[in-house]
């Protein structure tokens, strides 16, 4: 079985936000392949399905994002999965809108939401999908565009990423049986 964490901030507010990529990741990937939801489980709305005949759980943590780390080791405890069974979803400022690139093992790069999996986990040996959100503009913070509100312009480039890395999610499993 794996587990698909999706790395975002709980709320409304948070919503259609650049920072919130991996949860609408996770949104995606429910509605396409339908999952059961099991409610708030480890801090975190979890659903359990299939993609490509593989076991999955889908999760979006309850935690803000520099602590998603806690809601992340909490699942892979109660659910007896090893990191390895761990795939996290997130956002990337240092990747074009729309660029995904998909790694196993690594730094966190800067990201806390990363770093706090990472040290929740004991060490970065799981997959991570990286979302490319761009570079804000050098007059505004990485911490206010990245929780900024969406854009309409900005809102479909991003729906257009996420429709990708779910595809991207699916042919991953596909090719890698558990």
């Amino acid at each position: 079985m794996k587990l698909i964490v999706g790395l975002g901030n709980p709320g409304p507010r948070y919503a259609l936000t650049r920072h919130n990529v991996g949860a609408l990741v996770v949104d995606e990937l429910a509605r396409r392949h339908p999952a059961h939801p099991l409610g708030i489980r480890c801090q975190s709305s979890v659903y359990a399905g299939k993609i490509a005949g593989q076991f999955v759980l889908l999760a979006k943590p309850l935690t803000y994002m520099n602590t998603s780390g806690k809601a992340v080791g909490s699942l892979l405890s109660a659910y007896h999965l090893s990191p390895a069974s761990l795939v996290v979803i997130h956002d990337d400022i240092d990747l074009a809108p729309g660029r995904i690139k998909e790694k196993n093992r690594g730094g966190h790069a800067g990201h806390r939401g990363v770093a706090s999996v990472i040290d929740a986990v004991g060490g970065d040996e799981f997959c991570r999908i990286r979302v490319g959100v761009g570079r804000p503009p050098d007059d505004t913070s990485p911490t206010d565009y990245v929780l900024a509100p969406l854009g309409q312009e900005a809102l479909q480039s991003l729906e257009t990423a996420i429709a990708a890395v779910a595809d991207r999610v699916s042919a991953m499993l596909a090719r890698r049986p558990s």
